[in-house]
């Protein structure tokens, strides 16, 4: 890995096996990272980044003025989110499979007696995964319906930068396990996105056009999408 300075930001640069040049701003610090194919000579990364930097800085101030959620130590009474609302984690601790379940006011987190934290963390976020793949599913077959197009697959993974990404040539959609914990309005708006992106793959006009038809006030719930709090974790890459 080599490294550019930009004044008083530093570059990451990493060559691979790609095509195409990828730049990314990581949460929580804004480190900036370009991905490169091998054959490409610093000068031209160089000069990439350079073209770059207004991106660059707008990603880093974003990032600087994101709210971020407090370490969870999967403990009772400590606040987690599902859907955009509050529950209260009671840990329940039983000689039986580890699961979880959701009450009014509660997330029940049943776990072996003597679990850790990882353990715990593990147990909820299956529960998270099973929940959003779930509404997701309910949410594709909606829209497919609208917009005319069906992903051939889709997985939710952890993702250090992006809500949802889409691999157009698979039709292929990624979402984010941290939707799970947003109201469900947004996760909508991330699916249409990803769909969207099935007919356009460019954030050009005829893409913004789709978005307006379908989905007309997509760009108030992407602001609001961007000012929830986010994940503690401290992603590297």
């Amino acid at each position: 890995m080599i490294q550019l300075t930009l004044g008083n930001i530093t570059v990451d640069v990493v060559q691979k096996d790609i095509k195409n040049l990828h730049l990314s701003v990581y949460p929580p610090n804004g480190k900036v990272r370009i991905a490169a194919p091998l054959r490409m000579k610093p000068d031209t990364i160089r000069i990439y980044a350079i073209s770059k930097l207004g991106w660059i800085k707008k990603q880093q101030k974003k990032l600087a003025g994101q709210q971020r959620e407090s370490p969870r130590e999967y403990l009772t009474r400590e606040s987690h989110y599902f859907l955009g609302k509050r529950y209260l984690l009671k840990v329940v601790e039983e000689n039986a499979v580890p699961k979880v379940e959701l009450s009014h006011k509660q997330i029940l987190l049943f776990v072996r007696p003597h679990s850790d934290k990882n353990k715990r963390q593990e147990t909820l976020e299956k529960w998270y995964r099973e929940r959003l793949k779930e509404i997701s599913q309910q949410q594709i077959n909606k829209w497919q319906k609208i917009i005319n197009v069906s992903p051939n697959e889709f997985s939710i993974r952890k993702m250090k930068t992006k809500w949802g990404t889409c691999n157009i040539e698979s039709k292929r959609i990624w979402l984010n396990l941290e939707l799970a914990k947003k109201p469900e309005y947004c996760i909508e708006y991330i699916i249409v996105h990803e769909m969207v992106h099935l007919l356009e793959r460019h954030h050009n006009d005829k893409f913004i056009a789709y978005m307006d038809l379908h989905l007309p006030n997509w760009r108030h719930i992407k602001s609001e999408l961007n000012k929830l709090p986010v994940s503690h974790v401290d992603w590297e890459y």
